[in-house]
């Protein structure tokens, strides 16, 4: 039968038909798997491109995320850093003559006197609800090596209680002033105190305040006996502080939740600026950017500060980072920026342009904060008082650089300075002589200059790391699937040629010379 299939040739003619059209069915089947395959590595290339970025920031979120016994909440608890606060204070050096002359108050600012700081949250407890309560530690340690005077340095500066007393009695009844001033005499109380400047910050021991500790009622009295500006500061606070952790939302990761079991302030006429949902200052929501605002809280300031976008800086280990600072209309009057009318609960007249009235955070004593220099306030403020030079912004600005995708702050530079809103109460023959006047105090810059190599390791990797490898990966992606495309589609056009050949060339495919025999030499051998 074989024979016959020889001899006839079209049996023979067909198998070699089927022969070579399975070889081009594998041929073509094989290149265009390759075309699939390589169009699967573009597509997947488009997916790196879209997602690459998202990816990361899911790793980052999770490893931010406070969470017992993580190491980011080992470096939010106990901080590998240590930050310092400089302290600046105006003595005053004409004490006598401004009071008995009317001479301009002249000051002499020294410092800084610098305390190293250690910053550790205790009793740290992690709740249902996606938030953890502590309390915060600080302990200043002061260093000699680094200022420029000692703590036991004598400085003269106001009587901020004895003035405090005086401006709040000014709407009293006159027979009140009056025993005021019958008081003081007898207590030689003076509108200035000459004290060491460690006194003046960790507290020294006021006749006015140890007099108010037996006659006035048990619901208004201070809870402390002696005056000074970092007075229980020093140590463990015993405000109860709870933060979001991000576990449930990562947009409030790290802000706080409620302040003393408050969550809200008491202070203010609307809501807005009763607000405390803000960060403690060491680490924000993640993924900032350039329009974004953080805000800061804390309670001597008496609100939650706002801060914008200023510029791009580079931080620790050059990781980039984002400079906030405070806009320059936040300390401005209600005149000038409206939204600061329900920071005057008492309405006007409010604090002028560029300060703060925290006296509902200070027991109503008249303290108005601004920033250094009287930064940002009418120069008339500086004018008054002799011996303080004109505000520089790198020196006096207040500032905090946050490393965008992490929100961690890297640098920080806290600067405020404290005032005393004097009033004149002719009744009270100690400050009769007293003009209405905000006499500077000292001013402080709080922070931290860097972070350790040991906490930018993994910042590195978010900013410097993750964008490199997502232009590797969707780079090398492209160039396969693309150099791998055009070889399938090359190939599948040269089969295509060669099928198109087979087809035409007669003896191979087509239809045998009707009856004509094939030549034995046609046959092919296998």
């Amino acid at each position: 039968m074989c024979l016959c299939w020889s001899w006839t040739g079209r049996p023979l003619n067909k198998f070699m038909a089927r022969a070579r059209t399975h070889n081009l069915d594998c041929y073509f089947w094989k290149w265009g798997f390759v075309v699939a395959i390589s169009l699967g590595i573009i597509f997947f290339g488009i997916i790196v491109v879209l997602f690459f970025m998202s990816w990361v920031n899911l790793v980052i979120n999770h490893e931010v995320t406070l969470r017992e016994g993580s190491q980011t909440t080992e470096w939010w608890a106990r901080p590998p850093v240590v930050p310092m606060i400089k302290v600046y204070i105006y003595n005053v050096t004409n004490a006598d003559e401004f009071l008995n002359n009317g001479s301009k108050p002249i000051v002499d600012e020294l410092g800084p006197y610098v305390y190293l700081e250690k910053w550790e949250k205790k009793n740290v407890t992690f709740n249902n609800n996606g938030t953890v309560t502590f309390h915060q530690e600080k302990i200043y340690q002061f260093d000699e090596a680094l200022s420029s005077g000692s703590e036991d340095d004598v400085v003269v500066v106001p009587n901020i209680p004895m003035l405090s007393a005086t401006s709040q009695s000014k709407h009293a009844a006159r027979f009140l002033r009056l025993a005021m001033a019958s008081i003081m005499d007898i207590l030689k109380i003076k509108p200035f105190v000459e004290v060491s400047v460690g006194q003046l910050l960790w507290g020294y021991e006021d006749p006015l305040l140890k007099l108010a500790k037996d006659v006035v009622p048990k619901e208004q009295k201070l809870p402390y006996e002696e005056f000074g500006l970092m007075y229980n500061k020093n140590g463990t606070s015993k405000d109860i502080v709870t933060v979001y952790t991000g576990a449930d939302d990562i947009t409030n990761y790290g802000l706080i939740d409620k302040f003393n079991g408050m969550p809200k302030l008491p202070h203010y006429t609307e809501d807005r600026c009763n607000d405390i949902k803000a960060s403690d200052g060491s680490i924000f929501p993640p993924h900032l950017t350039k329009n974004s605002t953080i805000h800061i809280f804390d309670k001597d300031l008496c609100r939650k500060l706002p801060l914008i976008f200023e510029k791009e800086v580079l931080g620790s280990n050059d990781v980039p980072a984002y400079r906030f600072t405070p806009p320059k209309n936040v300390f401005a009057s209600a005149e000038e920026n409206p939204d600061n009318m329900c920071f005057c609960p008492q309405g006007p007249p409010c604090a002028p342009s560029g300060f703060f009235n925290v006296s509902l955070c200070q027991y109503d004593s008249p303290v108005l904060l601004s920033f250094p220099h009287f930064y940002l306030a009418n120069d008339s403020y500086r004018t008054a008082v002799e011996g303080i030079s004109p505000p520089d912004e790198e020196k006096h600005k207040f500032f905090v650089d946050v490393q965008p995708q992490m929100g961690t702050a890297m640098r920080a530079k806290a600067r405020v300075q404290i005032n005393l809103a004097v009033s004149q109460v002719v009744d009270i023959k100690q400050v009769a002589t007293f003009p209405d006047i905000i006499f500077p105090i000292m001013w402080f810059e709080e922070g931290l200059d860097s972070l350790p190599e040991e906490m930018t390791a993994l910042m590195k990797l978010a900013t410097a790391v993750a964008p490199i490898a997502h232009t590797a990966l969707y780079a090398t992606l492209f160039a396969v699937g693309v150099l791998l495309l055009i070889i399938a589609i090359w190939r599948l056009l040269r089969g295509a040629n060669r099928l198109n050949s087979l087809q035409l060339a007669p003896g191979h495919v087509g239809t045998p010379a009707k009856g004509k025999d094939v030549p034995m030499s046609n046959v092919p051998k296998y």
